[in-house]
C-alpha cells in the first residue's frame, strides 16, 4: 500500500466500533510526512509535542513504517491494536483518549451546523480547519492535549509512550487520512449519529435565517374568471427565399461522420422551408426506413464516394439493415419513389386485367416466355423480370443468370412491352 492509501474498515455491529485492516509496510518515502492530510499531520505533531521520549517515538515510527501494527479497533475514547515487537508474541497496545461531554458536543455541533460548508466538507471526508484548530470556532481541542491521552501496553517498557503505543499512534494518523470521523469517534460520537444531528441542526439554522415569504396577493374569483380580450398576434416573420445553411460539424474521435450529419441537417432545413412556404410536408407520412432510403437516394448517382459510403453505413445502422439492403432500396426509390420501394419489398396479388393481358402481349412481341408469380413476371432464363405496381405501372428488374438476386433497372412504364424494351436496352 502506498503512503496515501486508505486502510479498509470493517464496520462493527453499531456506529461506535470500527475495525481497520492492518496497513502494510511503506514501500518508499519513509522519511517524508507520515500522513497526507493536514489533520493527519496535525495529529502526528500533537503526539510528538506530548511525547516525553523522542527515541521511543522514532522507534515507534520505524515499527509503523515496517508494517508491525496489526488491525486497529477504534471505539469511543479508545484505540487498540496488537503490535509485533522483538518477541514472537505481539504486544497489546492501547491508547485512551478523553471523550467529550454532552455540552462539548452541543458546542461542536452548533458550530459545525452553522456553516453549510462544514457539513459538505465532512461528507467529502475532509476536516475544516476551524473545527480542529486549537483556536477554532468551538473553543475546544479535537487533537489531543496534555491530560487527554493515557497510553498502555502489555510490554515491560514503562516509557511514555513506549515504542509499541507510538507505532499505534502513527498508524492512527493514516486512519485519519482516509476518514476524519475516526477522530470524532475517539472523542465519543459515531459517524451516522453525527451526520444525522448535523443535518437536523443545519436545517434549523437555515430555517431561522430564511426570510419570511410575503403573502401572495389574492384575486377575486369573478375577476379571475372574467373574459379577457387579448390583442392579435403579430404577423409572422417573412419566410426566407432559401433554406438556411446548416452549422459546420467538427470531426471528432468516435463521433458520427460530419459530412453525413451535414447532409441530414441540410435535408431537414429543406423540409422545414417547404413546410413554411406551402404549409404541407409531403414526406411526413414516410416510415423511418422509407425516409432513410429517400435520404440515401438523394446522394449523387455517379459512384459511391467516401462521404456517401459513410452516410450509407449510418443509415443502415440506424434502421437495422445492411448496406446492400439500403443500396437495393435506393435503386428502387430512384426507379419509382415510395411506390418503387413498395414494389421491391411487398409482393401482392393484382386483380384480373392488365396483369393477365401482359403475358400474351409479350409473347406476341416475340419476347421470351414469362412465368407469373403474384405480381411478378419472370422469364425462363431468370435474368429479366417485370413487377406490376399498385400504380398500374411495370417495373423492370434484372439478375445474373442462375441467381435470385433481383435489382431494379430502367424506368417503369404502363406498357409492359415498353418497360421490357427499356430494361433490355
Amino acid at each position: 500500500m502506498s503512503p496515501g492509501a486508505s486502510p479498509a474498515a470493517r464496520p462493527g455491529p453499531d456506529d461506535l466500533r470500527r475495525t481497520f485492516e492492518a496497513v502494510p509496510a511503506r514501500a518508499s518515502d519513509a522519511d517524508g510526512p507520515f500522513a497526507d492530510s493536514w489533520w493527519g499531520r496535525a495529529w502526528v505533531d500533537a503526539l510528538e509535542t506530548l511525547s516525553m521520549d523522542e527515541g521511543r517515538l522514532a522507534r515507534g515510527r520505524t515499527y509503523a513504517d515496517g508494517g508491525h501494527v496489526a488491525a486497529i479497533t477504534v471505539t469511543p475514547g479508545r484505540v487498540i491494536a496488537y503490535v509485533h515487537g522483538s518477541r514472537p508474541r505481539p504486544y497489546r497496545a492501547e491508547l485512551r483518549l478523553r471523550t467529550f461531554s454532552a455540552s462539548d458536543w452541543d458546542t461542536f455541533l452548533d458550530a459545525a451546523a452553522a456553516r453549510p460548508g462544514h457539513l459538505s466538507a465532512l461528507l467529502d471526508k475532509e476536516m475544516p480547519h476551524s473545527l480542529i484548530d486549537t483556536a477554532g470556532e468551538t473553543g475546544m481541542r479535537l487533537l489531543p492535549a496534555a491530560g487527554d491521552l493515557d497510553p498502555d501496553c502489555s510490554c515491560p517498557d514503562r516509557g511514555w509512550p513506549c515504542k509499541h503505543v507510538a507505532a499505534l499512534c502513527f498508524q492512527t494518523a493514516r486512519l485519519l487520512d482516509s476518514d476524519p470521523f475516526v477522530l470524532l469517534l475517539m472523542r465519543g460520537r459515531g459517524e451516522r449519529e453525527l451526520l444525522e444531528e448535523l443535518g437536523r441542526r443545519n436545517a434549523e439554522h437555515s430555517a431561522r435565517e430564511r426570510p419570511e415569504t410575503p403573502a401572495m396577493p389574492s384575486v377575486a374569483a369573478a375577476e379571475a374568471l372574467a373574459d379577457r380580450f387579448l390583442p392579435p398576434l403579430p404577423a409572422p416573420l417573412p419566410v426566407p427565399p432559401y433554406p438556411g445553411e446548416p452549422p459546420s460539424f467538427p470531426e471528432l474521435p468516435g463521433a458520427r461522420d460530419p459530412l453525413g450529419l451535414d447532409h441530414l441537417a441540410t435535408d431537414a432545413a429543406a423540409r422545414a422551408h417547404a413546410l413554411l412556404t406551402t404549409g404541407d410536408d409531403p414526406l411526413a407520412g414516410l416510415s423511418t426506413w422509407q425516409d432513410a432510403v429517400r435520404i440515401a437516394a438523394s446522394r449523387p448517382t455517379a459512384g459511391l464516394t467516401a462521404t456517401t459510403r459513410a452516410l450509407y453505413r449510418e443509415l443502415a445502422f440506424a434502421t437495422g439493415r445492411s448496406t446492400t439492403d439500403l443500396a437495393r432500396a435506393v435503386a428502387a426509390w430512384r426507379q419509382g419513389g415510395a411506390e418503387g420501394l413498395e414494389v421491391l419489398e411487398t409482393p401482392w396479388d393484382p386483380p384480373a386485367g392488365p396483369f393477365d393481358r401482359a403475358r400474351p402481349a409479350l409473347a406476341a412481341a416475340d419476347f421470351p416466355r414469362f412465368q407469373p408469380w403474384r405480381n411478378h413476371l419472370t422469364n425462363a432464363r431468370g435474368t429479366l423480370q417485370l413487377r406490376f405496381g399498385h400504380d398500374s405501372r411495370w417495373y423492370g428488374y434484372e439478375s445474373d443468370p442462375g441467381e435470385d438476386d433481383w435489382w431494379p433497372r430502367a424506368t417503369p412504364d404502363a406498357d409492359p412491352i415498353a418497360a421490357l424494351t427499356a430494361l433490355r436496352g
